[in-house]
């Protein structure tokens, strides 16, 4: 049985407030070109929650933005500072990406994806969570949340 561990997060004007009511399924940095160009920075870190335990106040706009399958994402943020908080992957239905760092608690990273296209200067110290592309979900996230998205 899932234990129920609430997590809460906001924008940086406090416009948008939001609420994880169940334990994320799963953590990771993503070091894509796409993800860079879309934080204007080295990496994201995405929390991945399925999307009845995601409770939103506030107003939020989402624009589409490209991605490497080539399916797109729609990323909401909010309509006043222009955070953006978290977002839908077309391939990924009922589940929600959440910008991690607008957690008011950190979240650390299960794996590092794309580490192919990762900024030379960083370096991860546990190269066992490191996949030059993509991973095989049903070999890397927890058996638990794999069981959780089937139902």
């Amino acid at each position: 049985m899932t234990k129920k561990k609430e997590l809460k997060g906001k924008c940086g004007c406090g416009n948008v407030k939001y609420l994880i009511k169940d334990k994320p399924l799963f953590t990771q940095a993503c070091h894509c070109k796409d993800c860079k160009v879309s934080t204007g920075s080295s990496f994201v870190i995405h929390t991945m929650v399925i999307e009845e335990d995601f409770e939103i106040k506030g107003d939020v706009a989402s624009i589409e933005l490209p991605t490497g399958s080539g399916k797109g994402v729609n990323a909401y943020f909010c309509i006043i500072c222009g955070v953006y908080i978290f977002c839908k992957y077309n391939i990924s239905p009922g589940r929600f990406a959440v910008r991690t760092q607008t957690l008011e608690k950190s979240i650390i990273p299960q794996a590092h994806i794309f580490v192919k296209d990762k900024d030379p200067w960083i370096e991860i110290s546990n190269k066992s969570i490191c996949f030059d592309k993509f991973y095989d979900r049903d070999k890397i996230w927890p058996k638990e949340s794999l069981e959780r998205i089937k139902k």
